[in-house]
């Protein structure tokens, strides 16, 4: 059963409130000329306009943050997300407020990750287009030689473009959660070993390390190869030049615990949380997109297990065996 809502034509709160009181003050004065049988005339107009002045003083207070909320939420129409709405009181209108002053942030913050995703797309885009249009002007003109060593050249381009767009590609489906897991059991040093291989071809010259005894792991084979190369790819740009990157593994009867560490810098400690976010690359970046790690917790996350920074330059990804 819906209740009656007479007000709602009334296009102001404040008027709403005072139609309130004169409604309130007038049955209460019926009520008394019912019982008594006369009402003093002048004193009941004068209380119900000091009653509906008061009432419509106390409610400015009241109706002010939603008349800014009216203007700030105008404001973020426009692409403002900058404007707060005042928060003071405990009642239902300063929860409604200090909720839309969050859900400004939210969005503020929603916007700053969608620029930063268009500015490094564009960038990651524009280096290896340029790079293989470069490459195959050199060829068309005759100054270059379609020799193996450009055509690598060009392929390695190639594949990181394919690289961004399989990154895009899971990006998407973390926001839709459409992400079945295919687990089985397998051995899990020939897959690391697969892995270094297509890190290897990067050709910064780093040396893999491993430290894996034979063991079996209970994953998803092709999101797990994605966790390992996202870790070994971020090592390898992280690390110096030649740098060593070690990979470890440690077999327990109900997890698998992997470790992935090079000798570069490191991650700073008001870093080690914020890196595994969308689009954050940090300080030590040195090239990406930032969607690499965000990736590998998504996965983990899949799996029901866990990712963090351990060290400086050490990554930890702990996976259930059941």
């Amino acid at each position: 059963m819906k209740l009656p809502r007479p007000l709602d034509p009334i296009g102001s709160i404040k008027l709403k409130i005072g139609l309130i009181v004169v409604a309130g003050g007038g049955a209460a004065f019926t009520y008394f000329w019912a019982q008594l049988g006369w009402l003093p005339v002048y004193t009941s107009i004068i209380a119900i306009a000091v009653g509906l002045v008061t009432s419509q003083l106390l409610a400015h207070g009241m109706t002010r943050p939603l008349r800014q909320m009216t203007t700030a939420a105008r404001a973020m129409a426009r692409g403002d997300y900058t404007r707060s709405v005042r928060a003071t009181s405990r009642d239902e209108v300063g929860e409604l407020a200090r909720a839309f002053n969050k859900m400004a942030a939210d969005l503020a913050a929603a916007d700053q990750q969608r620029r930063e995703l268009i500015a490094n797309v564009s960038h990651e885009l524009r280096t290896p287009i340029t790079a293989v249009q470069a490459v195959l002007e050199n060829v068309v003109d005759g100054v270059a030689p379609a020799d193996p060593a450009t055509l690598r050249t060009a392929l390695a381009q190639t594949e990181r473009l394919g690289r961004l767009v399989t990154e895009l590609l899971d990006l998407s489906r973390v926001d839709a959660g459409v992400t079945p897991l295919d687990r089985e059991h397998f051995e899990l040093s020939p897959l690391l070993a697969e892995v270094v291989a297509e890190v290897e071809v990067s050709g910064r010259g780093n040396r893999f390390t491993f430290d894996v005894p034979p063991g079996k792991v209970f994953a998803d084979r092709q999101r797990l190869h994605q966790v390992v190369w996202n870790l070994l790819d971020n090592a390898a740009r992280h690390g110096p030049q030649g740098g060593e990157v070690v990979i470890s593994a440690r077999f327990a009867e109900a997890t698998v615990v992997l470790e992935v560490s090079d000798d570069g810098p490191g991650i700073a400690p008001q870093d080690r949380e914020r890196v595994f976010q969308r689009f954050v690359r940090g300080e030590r970046a040195g090239g990406g997109t930032g969607l690499g790690l965000a990736i590998a917790r998504w996965v983990v996350d899949l799996h029901g297990g866990d990712i963090r920074v351990i060290e400086p330059a050490a990554i930890r990804v702990t996976l259930p065996q059941n």
